[in-house]
């Protein structure tokens, strides 16, 4: 049996679970999100609990989907109770990004600023070298992090391009000039 899938959602004061069918929709302050459940997947709902099941707890699908679905419930309560973080930095000489609107501009040693539009839900700042991202949905806020690093990974020599804030890139010693005697 799914051990994740056994653990109990708290449900706090200020949030909001409905069931339609197969869909669950929770809403809370940082605002609303919805997920389809898988059909063999349960939800009973208490009145500030909710329990996961599903139909045979001894097939091993299920029990990975149990535990997959009791997992994205739970984020959806905690991302529309205090929402999610993400930061990035950027590293190199010359490399900057800026807000415009709902764009985001990045200058990253193409012969062109790259132009990244944010979806909906997910709020930037910019402050020197860190990009902040936020939002509710927490599978949306990494997503975008994903991409927005994917415009200029880190390379291993200079460590310049654009990292999460708390990772660690693994330089690599470059060519060294052979001494003449």
């Amino acid at each position: 049996m799914s051990r994740i899938g056994k653990k109990i959602i708290e449900i706090p004061a200020n949030v909001q679970v409905r069931l339609d069918g197969n869909l669950i929709f929770v809403k809370g302050p940082k605002g609303e999100l919805k997920q389809e459940l898988h059909p063999s997947i349960r939800v009973n709902m208490d009145a500030n609990t909710l329990n996961v099941t599903v139909e045979n707890a001894e097939d091993h699908r299920q029990n990975a989907l149990w535990g997959l679905f009791r997992s994205i419930i739970n984020n959806m309560v905690v991302g529309v109770v205090s929402g999610y973080e993400k930061k990035l930095e950027i590293n190199g000489i010359g490399y900057k990004a800026n807000l415009s609107g709902r764009n985001l501009i990045l200058n990253v040693g193409y012969s062109h600023p790259v132009e990244f539009a944010l979806p909906e839900g997910i709020n930037c700042t910019v402050e020197k070298n860190i990009v902040t991202l936020n939002g509710s949905d927490k599978q949306v806020v990494g997503e975008v992090a994903a991409q927005i690093r994917r415009v200029r990974k880190p390379e291993p020599y200079l460590g310049k391009g654009i990292k999460y804030l708390e990772e660690v890139i693994r330089r690599k010693a470059g060519k060294t000039a052979t001494k003449s005697a």
